[in-house]
């Protein structure tokens, strides 16, 4: 397991060789990087070593009041369409690293991908 930042954009491909699946985590209160986010987002799903990889787009400070709702980041991000046009496997959870909400939800998706 590898954490790379988004400071770190620019080195991510060479730690993709091997890689099973991601786990993309959008700081919804941060509305300044949404359209960063989407295209740091968008360059992970096109890279061909993680063409069959299993993607997690976590949605995380939903404890914050000023985060957008999962309805608005998805359409900021226009998430229809990237799950309709990607070849991976995704999956999207609004999380909060704070308050634990939605943990429960990202140890079963990892144990339901890792498990194959």
């Amino acid at each position: 397991m590898r954490e790379l930042g988004g400071c770190m954009g620019p080195i991510w491909p060479s730690y993709f060789k091997d890689c099973a699946s991601v786990i993309f985590v959008v700081d919804s209160a941060d509305t300044a990087q949404i359209s960063s986010s989407c295209i740091q987002l968008l360059s992970v799903l096109s890279a061909e070593p993680l063409r069959a990889a299993s993607v997690l787009i976590l949605f995380n400070k939903s404890d914050v009041p000023c985060t957008m709702s999962i309805t608005e980041m998805k359409s900021l991000f226009r998430m229809d369409d990237i799950v309709a046009s990607a070849p991976q496997p995704m999956a999207l959870l609004e999380v909060s690293a704070r308050s634990g909400r939605g943990l429960q939800e990202v140890l079963s998706w990892l144990d339901s991908t890792t498990a194959k």
